[in-house]
């Protein structure tokens, strides 16, 4: 299919639907396989694998990964907050819930709806999209105060939600820079392999650099986790996204990530017996009205 539709059809809401759901059970992967392979390595088995794959498919594709189109400078930018989001999400698995880390790191599109008025001033927002994100913050911090008054799993619960908070700002500040540097013209395949390249690259040297230990024997459970992790989320579901994108108006297909919180939070719950509090749903609900808002026409 190569015709750009006006509207959501059948196959790509159950698409999104896909997405959404793989993306919120890829934090409670994590979580799950974090006994047995140290955040990083995990992080750069993620990145260094995904970009092996990129690559394989543009080359079956014959789609030019190498050429000289200026790319380069905001490629290493994209890169480097990449590696520095998932280094925060990692390892901050190991002091929050995956749970609330999937809540805290879906309030990066408010922070891109923030600044993406200081590169396209086109964009700026309107009082109602301001209320969103407003309401959006407000549940994001009675949440994070949570881990200061009544942490559900332990007194360091907070440096985890911290980390969770501070990934969403630097995925929002890729997103910008992809938006205000060449990458904005560059194929998707591209752009995703610069990120998964030159994070795989300072993942494993940070891996290094802490000596996190590599696993001599994994279960089935963590080769599954890491494989999912690679082969479904950072590699099939991310290509899906990119072709949706061509493909589908790019405002309603945004609307539909509000489900992966949802599944995320739900699934943590589920699948890892996590604690489900009062202020997290709230939270919830503050992102996913507030997402409504904010991408409303």
């Amino acid at each position: 299919m190569t015709d750009r539709k006006t509207h959501l059809d059948t196959l790509a809401v159950v698409s999104l639907i896909g997405c959404s759901f793989l993306w919120g059970l890829n934090q409670v992967a994590a979580k799950a396989a974090l006994g047995e392979v140290a955040p990083l390595v995990q992080a750069t088995v993620r990145s260094l694998g995904g970009v092996g794959l990129v690559m394989l498919w543009a080359w079956w594709r014959r789609i030019p990964l190498f050429q000289r189109d200026g790319t380069l400078p905001g490629g290493l930018l994209a890169g480097a907050l990449f590696a520095a989001e998932f280094a925060c999400i990692f390892i901050g698995l190991q002091y929050t819930t995956a749970s609330r880390m999937i809540v805290f790191i879906y309030f990066a599109p408010f922070i891109v709806a923030l600044g993406m008025p200081f590169i396209a001033k086109s964009e700026r927002l309107d009082w109602v999209q301001t209320a969103g994100l407003v309401l959006a913050f407000t549940g994001v911090a009675s949440a994070f105060a949570e881990g200061f008054t009544q942490p559900a799993i332990g007194p360091k619960q907070w440096i985890g939600d911290a980390l969770g908070v501070l990934a969403a700002a630097l995925w929002a500040a890729t997103t910008l820079s992809i938006r205000a540097t060449k990458l904005a013209s560059a194929s998707a395949e591209k752009t995703l392999a610069y990120q998964l390249g030159v994070s795989g690259v300072l993942l494993a040297i940070g891996t290094w650099w802490l000596g996190e230990p590599m696993p001599r024997s994994l279960s089935i459970m963590a080769v599954a986790s890491l494989a999912y992790q690679t082969v479904i989320v950072v590699f099939a579901s991310y290509l899906l996204w990119f072709w949706l994108i061509r493909h589908y108006p790019a405002t309603r297909l945004a609307a539909f990530t509000l489900l992966t919180p949802v599944f995320g939070l739900l699934m943590g719950v589920v699948m890892l017996s996590e604690p489900l509090t009062l202020r997290l749903l709230l939270a919830l609900a503050g992102v996913a009205v507030g997402m409504v808002l904010v991408n409303r026409k």
